[in-house]
């Protein structure tokens, strides 16, 4: 089976929250597990095999994401329950689920480490559109 790496992964992301110390932001926690948790699957060297299998299976890849993503509620009720909030609060529900599409959203990047700072620098410092690396020409304007 290839989704044996899953067995303590909902215990792992709720103690990120519930058993960081007292002064690390929630996302920091998250941050550092997912560092922590995620860089040495996407850096294995079965990973690039892996993920295109994964690519080639639109059914493998579903249920990968559905895998991943039935932590959603757990670690959203923990970090509601850390902000003192109902567990039904969408701001959690959303941090919840951004942090679990982590894996999805940085596969197939070239620098995984990368990715994942960008995607939490995002949550950190909200969104900034993105900065083109070379001037694109300009479509005239309709006539």
């Amino acid at each position: 089976m290839v989704f044996d790496q899953d067995e303590n992964l909902e215990a792992e992301l709720t103690a990120a929250v519930r058993q960081r110390p007292a002064s690390q932001s929630v996302v920091d926690a998250l941050r550092e597990h997912a560092l922590k948790s995620w860089l040495p699957v996407a850096t294995h060297p079965r990973w690039p095999e892996f993920s295109r299998l994964l690519d080639s299976t639109p059914v493998l890849r579903e249920y990968a994401k559905r895998m991943w993503t039935r932590h959603a509620d757990a670690l959203s009720a923990a970090i509601a329950d850390d902000a003192g909030v109902s567990h039904d609060n969408l701001a959690c529900q959303a941090l919840a689920r951004f942090v679990l599409e982590i894996p999805a959203l940085t596969r197939g990047r070239p620098d995984h480490r990368a990715a994942v700072e960008e995607l939490f620098d995002l949550l950190t410092h909200g969104w900034r559109p993105p900065t083109p690396s070379e001037p694109q020409a300009r479509l005239p304007a309709p006539q």
